[in-house]
Formats: structure tokens, sequence, C-alpha cells
């Protein structure tokens, strides 16, 4: 019923497809490199809610009271994010942000990679855009090829996803003729690893690898629960909403002391342990706890304080994969369709 009642309907108004997913022959790269490096059956996105609120909490280990994006007259938030903790304390960064179908151009400019990073939802954004020393660290995706070509990949970096691009594995719920391939999406994803893997930057790198939030509603893991990053309640909840109801706040879900669902995840690295599942209960923030830990910095909230050591993905004494594996090619023949499927 709630799909019949968008504008135009969503796919599949008859429920035929409950619950799907994507086998060893639909995502056979993922499958290789999460069955050979380290994963986790319980790692979490930070919040139950949308991309730009767990993209916060990402940067930030917070969305400062944030339920719902940021809209007028709402300005970016003026928590500190990972990377002027690191620009504090002189450790080199890099967000590198991926321009196919963007309006950002062949030669772009720090102030366009700048909207399509969510490094926009902070104040400091605009202090690295205005800044001629910082907005050097906003460079386009090619950089990244660059830079494992010269061994000069900086000592913190993000790749921001392909979403201008169609790339980033985000199912298209309204356009039939045009839906989003989670193939060409991996294979995408698959282009970077291997770039890393078969570059001299190896042989001391760790990449993490893992998705804004879930893709559905059912998991037969619960959100599990978390601190609060800093105590403040939902601060923009739409009324009527089920959480802004009398008493509710504060109880439950209806705060910012539960994780949302599970993603994926792999830890790609010479370091990292060979076919190694974690049953540690993580949310993602703790690559924040992990970039802290090992540049020695501060946590920024209680959220990344919370978050367990992720010292057992790694095997620093015997350097499990000194020689990288030989992934196979990502299939890219898989039907692409929205079309509901005959009952």
């Amino acid at each position: 019923d709630d799909a019949r009642q968008q504008s135009p309907p969503l796919m599949d108004t008859n429920g035929i497809r409950a619950m799907g997913y994507f086998d060893g022959s639909d995502l056979n790269y993922y499958y290789f490199m999460a069955s050979n490096f380290a994963t986790s059956d319980r790692w979490f996105s930070p919040t139950m809610d949308r991309t730009q609120i767990n993209r916060m909490y990402l940067l930030a280990a917070t969305s400062a009271g944030h339920a719902l994006p940021l809209a007028a007259p709402e300005t970016p938030l003026t928590a500190t994010t990972i990377f002027e903790e690191l620009q504090n304390a002189g450790i080199t960064w890099k967000i590198y942000v991926d321009t196919a179908g963007t309006t950002c151009g062949t030669s772009p400019t720090a102030a366009c990679l700048y909207n399509y990073s969510y490094i926009n939802e902070f104040t400091y954004g605009q202090t690295i855009v205005n800044s001629p020393t910082l907005s050097q660290n906003l460079v386009p995706l090619s950089q990244f090829t660059t830079d494992l070509q010269n061994g000069t990949l900086p000592q913190v970096a993000l790749i921001e996803p392909a979403s201008s691009a169609g790339l980033d594995e985000h199912p298209n719920d309204y356009d039939i003729s045009s839906p989003a391939s989670v193939q060409d999406g991996a294979q995408f994803a698959s282009s970077l690893i291997n770039g890393l893997m078969n570059s001299s930057s190896w042989r001391d790198s760790a990449l993490l690898f893992t998705y804004d939030e879930a893709g559905g509603f059912y998991d037969h893991v619960s959100p599990q629960p978390m601190p609060s990053p800093d105590g403040i309640p939902p601060m923009d909840l739409v009324a009527g909403d089920i959480c802004d109801a009398p008493g509710q706040i504060g109880t439950g879900t209806c705060d910012f002391t539960y994780t949302g669902y599970r993603v994926p995840m792999m830890v790609v690295s010479p370091y990292a342990k060979k076919n190694y599942v974690s049953h540690t209960v993580f949310d993602y923030t703790a690559m924040l706890k992990l970039i802290e830990t090992r540049f020695n910095l501060p946590a920024l909230t209680k959220r990344d304080a919370a978050q367990a050591d992720m010292s057992e993905f790694f095997d620093f004494a015997n350097v499990p994969w000194a020689s990288p594996p030989n992934p196979p090619a990502q299939a890219t023949s898989g039907q692409c369709t929205l079309t509901p499927p005959t009952p």
C-alpha cells in the first residue's frame, strides 16, 4: 500500500519480491575478496537513518541531533570532523571525488568538488574550499590513480561514492528504463581496489570498504545499543513522526543510542587476516577509532570512543597478503531490471 501511494508508484506494488540477494555468480569479485580477506558479521551503520545522517557519523561520529538531512535555513554542522583533527595533527589526507556525471568538467575546482562530497555537511568544508592550502586536499578521483602510480597517497584518504555516475549501487526506484546496476558498481569498486593491490602503496596500506546504510528493512540480526555521541536528542523530527509522539524521545530507537542495520564491509590489506570473520559488534565509526588509534588522536565523540579496537582484523607479524591475490574480473552480464516478476 505504501508503494502504491507514491507518485509515481514504486515498483512491485503487489509485494512479490519481499526480499532478495545477490549470490557469488552475481557479485563474484566481492565474494572472492570478502572470503579471502577480513570481514565482519556484526558491522552496523551508526544510526537507523538515511545516507546524509550516517555520513555525518562517518566524518564526525555525530549528526549533532539531526535526524533529517539539512534543509534551509539550517546551516552545516560545526562538529569537528576527522579531517580537521588530522590537519591539526599534521597528518596528510585527501578526499577523492568522482567527477563523472557531475558539472565539474575535466579540470574541477575544489569549490565544485565540494558540492559532491559529504564534507559539505560541515562548516569545515567551507574552510577547506576557502583555503589555498586545504583546498588541495579535495581532488578528483583521477588523482587517486596518479597518487598510486607516484607513491604519493596521503596517510588517510576517503573515496566518495560515484553517485553521479550511477556507480554507487543505489537502486533506482522510479525509472524502469534506467535501473542502476550493482554489477557495474562492483566493477567500478574493483578497479580502485585492484589499483591499490597492484601499486607500490600496497605494502603499507589498509583499505576499508563499506556502505552508508542498509539496503532494506529486514535483517535477522537486530540493531545494537550504542552510546549517544553527545547527548543531543533529535531536534528536527517532522510532526506526526512516530518518534515525535510524547514520551518517545530518549527511549529505544527514537534517540541516537542504537546503530542502524548491518552493512557489508571488507578490510583489504597486506596485513588483513586470511579468511577472517569478526563477530565483534561495531558501527562504522570504528574506522574513525582506527585512524585515531593509529595517529594518537583523541576521540571525536562518545560514539567513536566506544568502538572496539579494529586490531583483530590484522596480523602485523606474519603479513598474510604481502603478495596480493588475483581476484576474478567482476561479471557484468547479469540482467538489470526493475520489472516485477510474474506471480
